[in-house]
């Protein structure tokens, strides 16, 4: 009779993330140290140390994690909204593993703008992903104006998701919902889904 093989145990960097996101739902993120943080982690300092090598660093490590989620079994067939809409949900499904963390976050960076203002270039570079995934470029200014509005929404919708308490987020899709159809023309959305490549000046005129 086979042996059945022992579950792969976590990786350092996933034991660190998951430790860092387990103290700032008890403690607040401000409160974390990263003493506290190798020791729910179960490792020295040092060994946290050769992994990452600050607070922010680790929380570059949970943006990754929350983009591999999010952009992974894309459906290309489907219209380009749909599959905007389908990345953002997995990605608010991937936060909700993480609710109470996510929460202290939130207001970890609400209460510190410059923790707030390191964390906006990947959300950007979050937000430019899930365009291009979506069949929607996000390069040249046209592009980066879009990131911006697409930033904007993903924001306006956390809050959203932040209260939401229904099992099947539903709040969280029709917010997203509502939103995504309002800013379908200048996200580039509709043109993607016919092929063109225009400018929103371009086009209306």
């Amino acid at each position: 009779m086979a042996r059945k093989s022992a579950p792969a145990k976590p990786s350092p960097e996933t034991r660190i993330v998951d430790a860092a996101l387990t103290l700032a739902a008890r403690d607040g993120w401000a409160g974390v140290s990263l003493a506290a943080i190798a020791a729910e982690a179960e490792m020295s300092i040092l060994q946290l140390y050769a992994v990452f090598r600050s607070k922010a660093a680790i929380l570059d490590a949970f943006h990754r994690r929350i983009d591999e989620a999010a952009l992974a079994g894309v459906d290309e067939t489907e219209r380009p909204r749909d599959r905007l809409f389908d990345i953002a949900m997995r990605r608010f499904d991937a936060l909700n593993l993480h609710r109470e963390g996510v929460r202290a976050l939130v207001r970890g960076t609400a209460s510190d703008p410059l923790a707030a203002l390191c964390g906006i270039p990947a959300l950007l570079n979050s937000m430019s992903w899930m365009l291009e995934m979506s069949g929607v470029s996000s390069s040249g200014w046209v592009g980066r104006a879009r990131v911006k509005l697409l930033l904007g929404i993903y924001l306006s919708v956390l809050r959203t998701w932040l209260a939401d308490d229904s099992a099947d987020l539903s709040r969280t899709m029709a917010a997203l919902d509502s939103r995504l159809r309002h800013a379908e023309r200048w996200l580039g959305l509709a043109e993607a889904a016919s092929g063109r490549r225009e400018t929103p000046a371009a086009s209306s005129s």
